[in-house]
């Protein structure tokens, strides 16, 4: 309630507690206990000025030249689409290949990985994921890391 205030608005504590007459208009607040009924009609300007103070909230802004992640996912989201491709070698096991593209990459089944695997196999060449490039450029060096010949391109349509 107190962020949809848009001043400081003055209260005084007679206003608000002592109002004795049933014609007076903060009549109603002698009875009532509930302080969200005292927070809303101070919002409406029922209440008069007086003496007590309710402070302006404060409204969170980004420190210039940082992006939030509201900004990152949304940039990452309408870059253009990447490939993320494994290259067959001879000399890691096919198993060793599985466990990696399910370490490295989010999501990835065992399935989906033995399938990547047989095709890199068989083909010489397997697409592991499309996405950001961003993303496709942080999990080309994950797979490198782990001893994997990936490399990255650029996806001709689709998206993440």
């Amino acid at each position: 309630m107190e962020a949809a205030l848009s001043t400081a608005l003055a209260l005084s504590p007679n206003q608000l507690f002592n109002a004795v007459n049933p014609g007076d208009k903060n009549f109603a607040l002698k009875y009532c206990k509930d302080r969200s009924v005292v927070m809303t009609m101070a919002a409406t300007g029922i209440l008069g000025k007086g003496g007590g103070l309710i402070e302006r909230p404060t409204i969170e802004t980004t420190t210039p030249g940082r992006e939030s992640e509201f900004d990152v996912r949304k940039s990452r989201k309408t870059s253009p689409p990447f490939r993320v491709l494994l290259h067959n070698d001879n000399f890691n096991k096919r198993e060793y290949v599985v466990q990696v593209l399910m370490k490295v990459i989010p999501g990835m089944t065992i399935d989906n990985a033995v399938n990547i695997m047989q095709e890199a196999h068989h083909n010489g060449l397997a697409v592991v994921i499309t996405c950001a490039q961003v993303d496709a450029e942080d999990h080309c060096m994950q797979l490198r890391g782990n001893g994997l010949l990936s490399s990255i391109e650029p996806a001709d349509g689709g998206g993440c």
